[in-house]
């Protein structure tokens, strides 16, 4: 399809996509009248949200379709397959997103590989600042801008790059590296 949804399973027994399974990959639903998983994410809202949230413009993810697998983990996956997967797949593409909780969540991966056409909701650091961050420290830092879930990034030969997310509240920038993947950069 032109809008690299590649369809919806629709195709498949609807009963057997009713429900959410935690180990099933299921393509998210073009829109909301497709859905037949409750809570289940459509490919027009996860576009939106992009946008809405970074000024990600949709055309970026054209060539990926959308998959949940488990209560709102959303993955990317660059190219087309039938849906849904039920294989022993540990993973499908990269995750982007958590839904199914009070605020989406992007992921470490989706920030680093998607962030550099972010246009809004992007927070840059100082080399200090951006080593804390990396460390998956806390800090007191002003902002102006929306609160919530933000793009980190930091200059790098003369551009800025997308380092992650942070979550900044009541003036604070809340480190979500992981962490088994904070690391202490050195001066």
């Amino acid at each position: 399809m032109a809008d690299g949804s590649g369809g919806n399973g629709a195709d498949h027994d609807t009963d057997q996509q009713a429900e959410n399974v935690g180990t099933r990959f299921d393509r998210l639903p073009a829109t909301a009248d497709e859905r037949v998983v409750a809570g289940r994410p459509t490919r027009r809202e996860v576009l939106d949200w992009w946008d809405e949230r970074f000024g990600i413009d949709p055309a970026v993810f054209e060539p990926y379709s959308f998959w949940e697998r488990g209560a709102g983990k959303i993955w990317a996956f660059h190219g087309e397959l039938a849906s849904p997967v039920e294989v022993e797949v540990e993973a499908l593409g990269m995750t982007v997103l958590r839904t199914r909780q009070e605020h989406w969540k992007p992921t470490l991966e989706a920030a680093q590989r998607l962030g550099g056409h972010a246009t809004r909701n992007c927070i840059e650091l100082t080399d200090g600042q951006a080593r804390a961050f990396f460390a998956g420290r806390d800090q007191e830092l002003d902002w102006d801008g929306d609160w919530g879930y933000l793009l980190v990034t930091h200059e790098l030969a003369g551009r800025a790059q997308p380092l992650g997310v942070g979550l900044y509240v009541y003036g604070e920038l809340r480190s979500m590296v992981p962490k088994g993947r904070q690391r202490d950069i050195p001066k």
